[in-house]
């Protein structure tokens, strides 16, 4: 049951005073190994929240509870016992990954995705798979198979996407980390719309998609959402331990910002009507955390965006669209499963189509991604750090990413919404987002800040940073609960 705390109930918190209490991934696993609370009382507690929270939130495909109950992590790990959720686009043994999709019917998978193992080698236990868009192709998911994920800051608003059900639980306090993965801005976006961190880390730090090889560009990184800096930077130090990238700098385990001071640069704003132009309150916030790094020490320059933002998004379009094309015709080959294309969404035949019409296009699209990314990258001779937002405008309501509405409706919305977060996919850089502002409805905005190839740290370190001279806004802080609904007993 859930009670309603006026006047306005529209924020889900999961937050209570259980073992897990308000503490992070880091501190949780710090009881644990202390054995001030125990493994299977953590997990009844974060199932419990989930139970109360998720018929409100909506974030959960797949219950793994009994799986929970069971699981025996390595006690080896520095996040061991402490409970997590996949997101439905990685293999767990024994169940379906449905992809976010009603087109087709999944098996069980006989085994874990690379990206899987690698995540729980952390000691880290699942209770749940999480909830995306068809195929994680649009940043929302209000889909016909499984409903609408609703933002626990306000159920009136998106979860953005793709990795819309694992930011829902941790936003919402049922989980403190969670699995996602990001082909244009899957983390970072949700991220940045549940007030959440969200790392994009450099292409082949972690483990991959299972097939991701094959694709001419690899665009999509796998990763975790967060509410603190300090559980990020945790996990990349365990997840480092399983699998290490010789070709990129180590991580290890980043504890504190740098001393180093930094040259940074943040785009001016683009003009009313052209794509990437930034609404009051995302620019406002721009200036704001220009400001703060000023007056940390850092070197702030604004310039014009060196690229043409809609040439780049329609190369990005017809990429995007060899990727639906493949699920949807080829899925025996990509899935190993015959698809019922009469059951795709609008957006997903339309992008599908798009290739279709434009395929002998495909060569000279990958070359100009390329190309532009090329030039991006040479922004790095001269800046240490590059700003922008995660998102042109503040975050919409449900409704705004529809299946119901045309394909061509819903790319014009979501061009214009996720401008600025591809580019790195094409990179292969690292990105971040950081919870830095809030818009005129109270909702979380995320800033964006990349680095040249391999130097995640630095993020880090300047998330830490960043992170200290501006708290981040959590959900269960008193000058927030005003407007919420909040689970009884527990």
């Amino acid at each position: 049951m859930l009670t309603k705390v006026d006047p306005m109930p529209n924020r889900i918190i999961a937050f209570t005073n259980d073992v897990l209490q308000q503490m992070d991934a880091t501190a949780l696993a710090e009881a644990i190994a202390t054995k001030k609370i125990s493994v299977p009382e953590v997990i009844e507690a974060s199932i419990n929240r989930a139970e109360k929270v998720n018929p409100e939130l909506n974030a959960l495909v797949i219950k793994l509870y009994d799986y929970a109950r069971k699981f025996s992590p390595k006690p080896t790990g520095a996040l061991y016992g402490v409970p997590t959720v996949i997101k439905d686009s990685d293999n767990i043994t024994g169940y379906p990954t449905q992809l976010g999709t009603g087109a087709f019917t999944a098996k069980n998978a006989k085994g874990n995705s690379k990206y899987v193992n690698q995540f729980l080698s952390a000691g880290l236990v699942p209770i749940g798979k999480t909830t995306l868009p068809e195929f994680g192709l649009i940043c929302s998911t209000e889909n016909e198979r499984w409903g609408i994920t609703r933002n626990p800051w306000n159920t009136d608003y998106t979860t953005g996407g793709s990795s819309s059900g694992s930011a829902a639980l941790v936003a919402s306090g049922v989980v403190t980390i969670a699995s996602a993965n990001d082909g244009a801005g899957s983390i970072r976006i949700p991220a940045a719309i549940c007030g959440l961190v969200g790392l994009k880390p450099t292409r082949h730090r972690l483990m991959g998609v299972d097939g991701a090889e094959l694709m001419p560009v690899q665009i999509i990184h796998q990763g975790v959402l967060t509410r603190t800096v300090r559980d990020t930077a945790l996990f990349y130090s365990e997840a480092e331990k399983y699998y290490t990238n010789k070709h990129l700098p180590r991580l290890g385990y980043v504890q504190q910002p740098s001393q180093q001071r930094l040259r940074i640069a943040f785009y001016h704003n683009l003009p009313a009507g052209k794509t990437g132009n930034q609404d009051a309150d995302t620019y406002n916030t721009q200036l704001e955390t220009a400001r703060l790094l000023q007056s940390l020490g850092h070197q702030v320059e604004q310039i014009t965006i060196p690229m043409d933002v809609e040439s780049m998004v329609q190369y990005f379009l017809n990429y995007y669209g060899f990727f639906s094309y493949m699920m949807a015709h080829w899925s025996r080959f990509t899935l190993k499963a015959k698809m019922n294309r009469s059951l795709l969404e609008p957006f997903t035949i339309g992008l599908a189509d798009r290739f279709r019409a434009n395929k002998m296009q495909l060569p000279a699209s990958i070359r100009a991604m390329r190309k532009m990314a090329a030039r991006a990258e040479q922004l790095f001779e001269k800046y240490d750090v590059l700003m922008t937002p995660v998102l042109s405008h503040k975050t919409p309501k449900i409704g705004y990413f529809s299946t119901q509405l045309s394909s061509e409706e819903i790319t014009k919305r979501a061009v214009d919404f996720a401008s600025y977060t591809g580019l790195n996919n094409v990179t292969g850089s690292p990105a971040i987002s950081l919870p830095l502002g809030t818009d005129c409805e109270g909702m979380p905005i995320g800033v964006h800040f990349s680095a040249p190839h391999g130097h995640d740290k630095r993020l880090i370190e300047l998330a830490y940073e960043l992170e200290a001279a501006k708290p981040f806004k959590m959900m269960y802080d008193t000058n927030l609960q005003q407007n919420q609904v909040v689970p009884t007993g527990g």
